[in-house]
């Protein structure tokens, strides 16, 4: 078979071979089909990383609803639980309080879905001694109150709610005292009075006496 000096040989994808005037082989880059390659090939991984960015955001997807174990999960509801749980009692120090309870500080755990839980909580409390007995007793009354206004009263409110009713009482006695004072003094008064209305009443008669 007599090849001439233009015929081509197809040997692969960017390449052809051809018979050069000497009729020797002569292997040459195919520029045209090697750019048209190129831009395939670019195509085609572009589509190949748009096809992983989807599959991978699919996959995200799909892990953040099932990402956690269950022990995970059972974390994650122990300590929804426990937030609600001590928001509830901080609150109901702050509501029977009134004036003399402060804002709540907390103590936070990260679960394992990176939220913050409230594990632990807080309030300050302020009572001053009142003006008078009376207004001390209400003060001690209501602080007790506020300190056991939780469903689940901690060790510390038990203590705060202790020293509240410890104040009432001495309030009460001082109280007591005032109105002991008072009626012993309503008596010595009594007293002195009487016997100065007798000693008049002797002199009055003495004074009699000499004028007969």
């Amino acid at each position: 078979m007599q090849v001439g000096s233009n015929s081509f040989y197809d040997i692969g994808s960017k390449y052809t071979i051809k018979l050069n005037d000497k009729e020797m082989l002569v292997v040459e880059e195919d520029t045209l089909r090697s750019t048209k390659l190129t831009q395939s090939e670019k195509l085609n991984k572009k589509a190949e990383k748009e096809l992983e960015k989807k599959e991978l955001s699919e996959t995200q997807k799909s892990g953040s609803v099932n990402e956690l174990s269950e022990d995970e999960e059972r974390l994650v509801r122990d300590l929804a639980t426990r937030d609600a749980e001590v928001r509830a009692h901080e609150s109901a120090h702050q509501a029977a309080g009134g004036g003399m309870v402060g804002a709540a500080s907390y103590t936070y755990q990260q679960g394992p879905d990176g939220k913050m839980y409230a594990i632990g909580g807080e309030v300050s409390v302020s009572m001053k001694v009142g003006g008078t007995p009376e207004e001390t007793i209400a003060n001690a009354r209501q602080l007790a109150a506020a300190a056991m206004a939780a469903g689940d009263p901690s060790p510390q409110d038990h203590a705060v709610a202790a020293s509240a009713r410890i104040m009432a009482m001495k309030a009460e006695q001082q109280l007591a005292n005032e109105s002991k004072e008072e009626i012993l003094g309503k008596k010595t008064y009594a007293d002195e009075a009487s016997r100065t209305d007798f000693n008049k009443q002797d002199k009055e008669e003495e004074s009699l006496d000499l004028l007969i």
